[in-house]
């Protein structure tokens, strides 16, 4: 992308995020974007969280979710027209290092563009009993490009 402006793509995707039902409900914002990157976080609520064994712990499709989204929005940021182009998920891998039970925050790294697919890789932190930030899960993504 030539003229890349990050705070036009943050207001952007903001927007769209604000606009779509489900990552409406997850609470869903952009910390950080830029030219194949992204940051976005979900904050922890109760409503997300599993109830019985493993009763306060982030649901692990919120993370899914999140890797799903990241990745996504990230690899439209590579695009040479970001807002008119469009993707859709082909696959999707996440792997689950451990249990969630704070705010979620994935950071996705393109990996590569082409002309019809690409994918990004995402990692997704998350604090701890003890307050330390430790990755909770990982994942990677593809995604069919419509431009």
């Amino acid at each position: 992308m030539t003229d890349f402006d990050a705070e036009d793509a943050a207001a952007f995707i903001q927007s769209y995020v604000d606009d779509h039902g489900f990552l409406s409900f997850l609470d869903l914002s952009v910390e950080h974007v830029d030219d194949g990157e992204m940051t976005l976080r979900v904050p922890y609520d109760e409503k997300l969280a599993n109830h019985g064994a493993g009763r306060g712990n982030v649901h692990g499709g919120i993370a899914a979710t999140l890797i799903d989204t990241a990745g996504g929005l990230s690899v439209r940021t590579a695009l040479e027209d970001p807002v008119g182009a469009g993707v859709a998920t082909i696959d999707l891998n996440v792997s689950y290092l451990r249990p969630a039970r704070g705010d979620l925050v994935a950071e996705a790294d393109v990996v590569r563009v082409g002309s019809t697919v690409g994918v990004a890789e995402v990692t997704v932190e998350s604090t701890d009993d003890d307050g330390d930030t430790v990755e909770v899960a990982v994942g990677r993504g593809s995604f069919r490009v419509f431009q």
